[in-house]
């Protein structure tokens, strides 16, 4: 059984975004067919039963693997063991392209890294600089704020 058993304080937590499905069903709609408030949130209500049911499904297939942490895997597998398979390899698709769009996203952070013209070594030690900078103005001004109140300042504890 799973760690989490109680209820949601509030149904809310645990609901999508209302503005996001509204938005995703006015797009997926024709122009000339409006949907009824009532019906978007039976479909947000959908939504959100479906996804509890994959989560639970996934949980209990990461329970039995002794993981402490879902994986798409598991994910895959909940959508087979419940019958769901046509959607398998869509769901595998955008996973795929999620884990590309990742790569990108690291890539580009490095390569900012890169961009500064600076190793890591030299990087570091201007960050210690600062760091050394910022503790010497922060005693100073303590010792300032100290002075004035009449209270002697305890010694540092500092060994760098």
């Amino acid at each position: 059984m799973s760690d989490y058993e109680g209820g949601p304080a509030n149904d809310d937590d645990l609901s999508l975004p209302r503005a996001t499905v509204y938005k995703l069903i006015g797009e997926m709609l024709p122009g000339d067919i409006a949907c009824a408030k009532d019906t978007r949130d039976l479909l947000i209500d959908c939504c959100n039963e479906f996804i509890h049911l994959i989560a639970s499904e996934s949980n209990e297939i990461c329970e039995k693997e002794a993981k402490k942490t879902i994986a798409a895997e598991h994910v895959l597998s909940a959508l087979k063991e419940l019958g769901f398979e046509k959607y398998v390899a869509e769901v595998q698709e955008a996973y795929d392209e999620h884990r590309q769009q990742q790569t990108k996203d690291r890539g580009r952070k490095s390569t900012k890294l890169n961009q500064l013209g600076m190793s890591e070594e030299e990087l570091l030690r201007s960050q210690e600089l600062l760091f050394a900078q910022a503790r010497m103005r922060y005693q100073s001004q303590s010792t300032a704020a100290q002075s004035q109140d009449g209270t002697v300042p305890a010694p540092s504890s500092n060994t760098q």
